[in-house]
């Protein structure tokens, strides 16, 4: 019989499946990567526990907790976790604290013959153990930062590099007003939770650890202080791309890579999409000035009506650039201006991405 576990490190660098019991709600709010919900309590039931702890204590709360255990719930308890269990048999269940919940879950598993370990501290242990792995290797880790401008290819870069923490992707977001992936984005605890578990499997190896130039928000997702400011610091690879090129870049990255994603049943994709390209536009108007904002946006009908029309997406070009010129590059180079942190190297996409493979094949 596996015992019990406090051994967090061991259980987020191998993703060892976990089993959660926390109530939905809790779920929701916050989870790991590779755990699933198998509640003991659903919501409306852990309500009524935390009410009755609340007001006549401990006792009263279990006592409760077995009256709501019918024989049929506690069937459609024990069926679900079987299946987990036979799908992972190497992995564990927790609660929020390891405690009450955890111990329940674990002794009705028991009574119908499955021994099946739980981990020591729950989910707020875990939790807290990531987030002492984000703030000290955040601070301890080679970082080197590819900067550059909207649209010279730091994703595609970080992406490609040997070692690299790829925000973006941790996201499920572009980082900019136009920058949804037709993704979900994760909650900011579950953003946080992935950020420290990769931190802690890069750390497990030496060299550099490469990561995207971003502001503080990446969509909805906020980084971590800790990981701004040693971003801040870090020293820098600077990618520099002519402005077309940039904009071309952009166009086949929002455009046309992104179109076969808003087909739906109503519109045609071109159609979807040049509506959410509007909607975005429209969230930067005020920043923009309501005279340019008018102008761009009737470039932008434009454009999507000759995409509707022919399948041609030049004519965002000009628009693209239009707004990395007047709008995006500013506030870039607002943002480097504050910059003091060494720049390693410098040049095109392509010569960076030359210096990368040469930094690993060495």
């Amino acid at each position: 019989m596996r015992k019990n576990t406090t051994n967090y490190r061991d259980l987020f660098l191998h993703d060892i499946p976990l089993m959660d019991v926390r109530a939905p709600v809790e779920f929701q709010r916050g989870a790991f990567p590779h755990a699933e919900n198998y509640p003991l309590l659903d919501d409306q039931q852990r309500e009524l526990i935390g009410t009755e702890y609340k007001q006549q204590g401990q006792q009263a709360a279990i006592d409760l907790g077995w009256q709501l255990a019918t024989d049929k719930v506690v069937e459609h308890r024990l069926n679900a976790w079987s299946t987990f269990i036979h799908r992972h048999p190497q992995g564990y269940l927790y609660c929020f604290r390891g405690g009450l919940r955890s111990r329940t879950t674990q002794q009705l598993l028991r009574d119908v013959g499955i021994d099946y370990p739980l981990i020591d501290g729950g989910y707020k242990a875990m939790r807290t153990y990531l987030l002492s792995q984000l703030e000290g290797l955040s601070q301890e880790l080679p970082l080197i930062v590819i900067a550059g401008h909207t649209g010279s290819g730091k994703t595609e870069l970080i992406q490609g590099a040997e070692r690299a923490l790829d925000l973006e992707g941790i996201a499920r977001h572009r980082g900019s007003s136009f920058g949804r992936t037709g993704c979900d984005q994760p909650s900011q605890i579950d953003f946080e939770n992935q950020v420290g578990i990769d931190l802690l499997k890069l750390s497990q190896a030496t060299g550099p650890v490469f990561i995207e130039d971003e502001s503080r928000l990446i969509g909805r997702c906020a980084l971590p202080p800790t990981l701004q400011n040693a971003m801040k610091n870090a020293p820098r690879v600077l990618v520099e791309e002519p402005l077309e090129q940039r904009a071309r870049r952009i166009v086949q990255d929002y455009v046309c890579e992104a179109l076969p994603r808003f087909k739906t049943a109503d519109n045609s994709s071109a159609t979807t999409l040049g509506e959410e390209l509007r909607n975005n536009l429209s969230k930067i108007r005020k920043r923009l000035g309501g005279l340019r904002h008018q102008i761009l946006d009737a470039q932008l009908m434009d454009a999507n009506r000759e995409l509707q029309q022919s399948g041609n997406s030049e004519a965002y070009i000009p628009l693209v650039m239009c707004l990395l010129r007047e709008y995006y590059d500013g506030g870039y180079n607002h943002l480097m201006e504050k910059r003091d942190s060494p720049i390693l190297f410098r040049g095109s996409f392509s010569e960076v991405k030359d210096w990368l493979n040469h930094r690993r094949d060495c």
